[in-house]
């Protein structure tokens, strides 16, 4: 092995090392979005901050209680990691002196990146829409459950109808997030078009000194926070920051030389990022800390903006700071366990809706049946049965773990088998379309 290539390995595995914690912070965050939709499925109470405007909250409705519960943060932790994790080896690279390299890798790191984001999506859609025209989310189209209901499509018209709808969800999945197979595929396209936004401020500030390029960071953050862009753009550019902060000497030395300042800020951090996490999705005049916040947002927050996209974003970036600041944070979420789940977290993701609207709808509701009409409308015609409810709410101790269970086993199989293979068709495919750059540099030395 030359010189070139030993250094390329010895960066692989101090930026496997530096990106370790967000492994694990990417494996909570997809453990966290299956929890918030089975909240959404059975708990939708949880998304307020109380049971009505007069009655006061039950315990999983209080601040940092709540958090498990609310899944946005997890699509802002998603953005942070992608503009924080593809960003790592480029500035590496960058700083060393080593442009042409950072170039290069970002013109085939923003490839792959496509190929392994859309080939497993269309995998996973492809899935569901069999599952869908077999009929298998029959039940839970008439369960109590108004997510579950609403996130499970009817079998097409007619065959050749059923390829058309499949052929649609998969183009719509990239342009406008629309997938009738998996509806929560609709922040694919969002990480996708972050990425390449990584991809890009990386290439047009390839050439720029580390401390302008921070600049430039801090002010397209603004740009995107005054667009309104909670989703994407801020997130992105929170996590290049953090990405140039980490392989910043001096930022480094000054944490590691004070130790205790920074391990109390970490605290800090924590406690403001979790309440900010906090803020419902629904009626936050309800109670009288988030109406607090309410307030707040109205001043800094602009106008026209999602209050409960912008509260979990603000609060993800300032979690994610303070895992930055405490060494133990980071080892903590090293740990093996974490980078297991952050090992299947695209899985999980993929996978989790259609196994709630099949696996889950069947044991939690499969032992019901739907009550009959309640009787005549005004004009005569019968009125529609209701849903069917919940066979006993004790099932949920036994049937939630069987599920996580069920979930993960699956989600490791995919890891195991579709994954490898769908990044060798990518492999496959870039060995087709790319230059031979062995080949190109070999022509200009005989040059």
């Amino acid at each position: 092995m030359g010189v070139t290539g030993l250094e390329e390995v010895t960066s692989t595995m101090r930026q496997s090392r530096d990106s370790n914690w967000a492994d694990g912070l990417r494996g909570i965050a997809s453990l966290l979005v299956v929890t918030a939709h089975i909240t959404r499925s059975l708990a939708p109470a949880i998304l307020s901050p109380a049971m009505s405007e007069s009655l006061p909250p039950f315990v999983l409705q209080l601040p940092f209680l709540r958090i498990p519960f609310m899944g946005r943060a997890s699509v802002a932790i998603f953005a942070i990691l992608a503009g924080y994790v593809n960003a790592l080896k480029p500035i590496k690279q960058t700083r060393a002196g080593h442009i042409d390299h950072a170039l290069s890798g970002v013109a085939k790191s923003a490839f792959r990146r496509t190929g392994r984001f859309i080939i497993p999506a269309i995998l996973a859609t492809t899935l569901s829409w069999l599952v869908c025209q077999f009929g298998a989310y029959g039940l839970a189209q008439h369960v109590e459950s108004a997510w579950i209901r609403d996130t499970s499509p009817s079998p097409s018209s007619s065959f050749a109808g059923a390829f058309f709808d499949l052929f649609n969800n998969l183009i719509t999945t990239w342009t406008n997030g629309g997938n009738e197979y998996d509806r929560i595929q609709w922040t694919l396209c969002y990480l996708l078009r972050g990425s390449m936004l990584v991809y890009l401020t990386v290439v047009a500030t390839a050439y720029v000194q580390s401390r302008y390029r921070m600049l430039i960071y801090a002010i397209l953050y603004v740009y995107y926070w005054k667009m309104g862009d909670a989703v994407i753009g801020i997130n992105i550019y929170a996590g290049l920051l953090l990405a140039e902060l980490t392989l910043d000497p001096d930022v480094q030395a000054h944490v590691a030389d004070h130790p205790h300042i920074y391990s109390f800020l970490s605290i800090v951090l924590f406690f403001l990022g979790a309440f900010t996490l906090s803020y419902p999705e629904q009626h936050p005049e309800w109670a009288r800390w988030s109406t607090g916040l309410l307030r707040l947002g109205r001043h800094i927050f602009p106008e026209g903006a999602e209050f409960a996209r912008f509260y979990p974003a603000l609060g993800s970036q300032i979690l994610v700071f303070g895992v930055f600041v405490n060494p133990t944070a980071k080892r903590l979420l090293s740990c093996s366990l974490l980078c297991w789940l952050g090992k299947m977290s695209f899985a999980v993701y993929l996978l989790h809706a259609p196994l709630i609207r099949t696996l889950l709808t069947w044991m939690l509701y499969g032992a019901s049946s739907r009550p009959p009409s309640p009787g005549k409308a005004s004009d005569g015609t019968d009125l529609p049965p209701g849903w069917i409810p919940l066979t006993s709410r004790w099932l949920l101790f036994f049937t939630l773990p069987l599920f996580y269970f069920a979930l993960y086993r699956v989600a490791h199989l995919w890891t195991a088998y579709v994954d490898p293979w769908c990044a060798r068709v990518t492999t496959l495919v870039e060995e087709r379309v790319f230059r031979d750059d062995s080949r190109l540099e070999k022509s200009v030395l005989l040059a």
